[in-house]
């Protein structure tokens, strides 16, 4: 019986093994998806090695006002005589982290609440999906704005904000594949060999719905990004001297800047553009590659 039951087990592992080289594989064909990769790991190194690539500290004065870009100072320097590029760099750390933890909070939240939802069904589903819906009925972006005023700024505050006001979509799409999941027959089979609902929910469905989750992911942080930097803009999310692309971009506001000194705006514009559209084209590789319809 053990002979038997550790084939079995050998046997799933190798279509485990191999069904994860072929969503390998039909990722790295996605071309696009591929360049969104080599882009994130790109930024992802610059912001892990910023103390060791940035020429300068992020918050100190030159004493080069508003400086046009040139060999000591490639990017220029800001309206204060603080390097451009410097703090770009050090910015790549607080946006990167930011999508990322933010993203964290949102697929927590929405998978757990999902799995739930969507398993239980009844009074739980109907308490859930009208959160959700009353999460959804404001305007997002406001709300954040009224909460940032609120707990107040910061790197860990502005995450935690966007992650918690951010998951009914993911807890929707959670939902959706569970309540087609629970009817399969592995699932009632699990449920008349007497194993628990914790078990049957986290052991048996939630590695099933993995694959949406993880893309859904990517969208997140990218969405996340996105929304850190509007908060910046307005003074609300990561504040200076911190330096972030948002808060950089504020500089443009000014019009003599907007129109005269592009080396202060023009580059944390391109990182937001470059970084989203990253994390988006990855997101529909992913999508692309995890779908079992998809034999390319």
């Amino acid at each position: 019986m053990s002979k038997q039951t550790n084939r079995a087990g050998q046997s799933a592992h190798r279509r485990e093994h191999s069904q994860m080289r072929q969503v390998l594989r039909r990722l790295f064909r996605h071309k696009m998806a591929v360049l969104g990769l080599v882009i994130i790991v790109l930024f992802t190194l610059v912001a892990i090695f910023a103390p060791l690539i940035a020429p300068y500290d992020p918050i100190d004065l030159t004493g080069a006002f508003s400086a046009r870009p040139s060999a000591e100072h490639p990017f220029g320097t800001d309206a204060v005589s603080r390097d451009t590029l410097s703090r770009l760099i050090y910015g790549a750390r607080v946006s990167m982290f930011v999508g990322i933890a933010s993203a964290f909070f949102t697929i927590a939240i929405g998978t757990v609440l999902g799995l739930l939802s969507g398993y239980y069904g009844g009074v739980v589903d109907m308490v859930i999906m009208r959160l959700s819906d009353i999460m959804q009925s404001f305007p997002m972006l406001i709300l954040m704005m009224v909460l940032s005023v609120i707990v107040g700024s910061g790197i860990w505050k502005v995450a935690l904000i966007i992650g918690c006001l951010t998951w009914p979509m993911c807890a929707r799409l959670v939902r959706s594949n569970v309540m087609s999941i629970k009817e399969q027959d592995f699932v009632k089979s699990a449920i008349t060999s007497g194993l628990s609902r914790p078990n049957i929910i986290f052991k048996q469905v939630l590695p099933n719905t993995i694959g949406p989750v993880l893309v859904n992911a990517t969208f997140s942080i990218a969405m996340a990004i996105l929304t850190e930097s509007s908060l910046s803009f307005l003074g609300l999310g990561v504040t200076v001297p911190t330096p972030s692309w948002g808060n950089m971009l504020a500089d443009a506001q000014v019009v003599s800047i907007f129109t005269t000194m592009p080396w202060q705006w023009v580059p944390p514009g391109v990182c937001i553009v470059l970084t989203v559209l990253s994390f988006n084209f990855l997101g529909d590789g992913l999508r692309d590659a995890l779908d079992p319809r998809n034999t390319k």
